[in-house]
């Protein structure tokens, strides 16, 4: 299996040749690549390798076409449809977030527990929640967006697992049990802001 370090590398190196070819560059070599995102030349053509993709390291890599394979690694062929499950302020939030348009990702619909959040004529429409396994299984649906209150979501995780979900990018700060059956990137906005705090604190002492 891919390692996550492997794939995130993968995303630094789109990201950096999306900056390269915003300021007009055509090639780059591995070197420039590494320079970018940190790493050795080494790694990124070890990293292309194992990932099969093609180039002529001597010339260097045409931009674009390093760009077309990695977005056919990263499944960006399609738009890749996902949902959010619980619609506080944060849920709301990535369901606005513009960027996910430019990585072909759309989120189609949120789902909430509370009757007041309810909007089925929004842009992206908010439904009960009772309606989301029939709505995953219609509409094919294999990503979520995780971001209950924190006593809701393993019982939020079970249901969308039962309803066919295979990934889930978790904004609740607690363990949640999948028992090996999807795929869980936790993200603890709170824990990774402290942590900020704490080394820019130790900087200045």
């Amino acid at each position: 299996m891919t390692s996550r370090n492997r794939v995130m590398r993968i995303l630094k190196y789109k990201n950096a040749l999306k900056r390269m070819k915003a300021f007009g560059f055509i090639k780059v070599f591995s070197n420039n690549l590494g320079d970018s995102i940190g790493i050795t030349s080494v790694q990124v053509r070890k990293d292309f390798s194992l990932f099969s993709i093609t180039g002529n390291k001597k010339g260097g890599y045409v931009i674009d076409d390093l760009l077309v394979q990695i977005n056919t690694i990263l499944g960006k062929e399609e738009v890749q449809n996902i949902v959010v499950v619980g619609c506080g302020k944060l849920g709301r939030s990535l369901m606005n977030y513009k960027g996910f348009e430019n990585e072909s990702i759309s989120i189609v619909a949120g789902f909430d527990v509370l009757e007041n959040k309810i909007d089925r004529d929004s842009t992206i429409p908010i439904l009960p929640i009772s309606e989301i396994s029939t709505f995953i299984r219609e509409k094919n649906i294999e990503i979520a967006i995780l971001s209950t209150p924190d006593s809701e979501a393993q019982k939020m995780l079970d249901i969308i697992i039962e309803a066919g979900i295979k990934g889930v990018l978790n904004f609740v700060p607690v363990r949640l049990n999948d028992n090996n059956l999807s795929v869980i990137h936790n993200v603890d906005l709170s824990a990774e802001l402290e942590a900020l705090l704490y080394f820019t604190r130790t900087m200045t002492k």
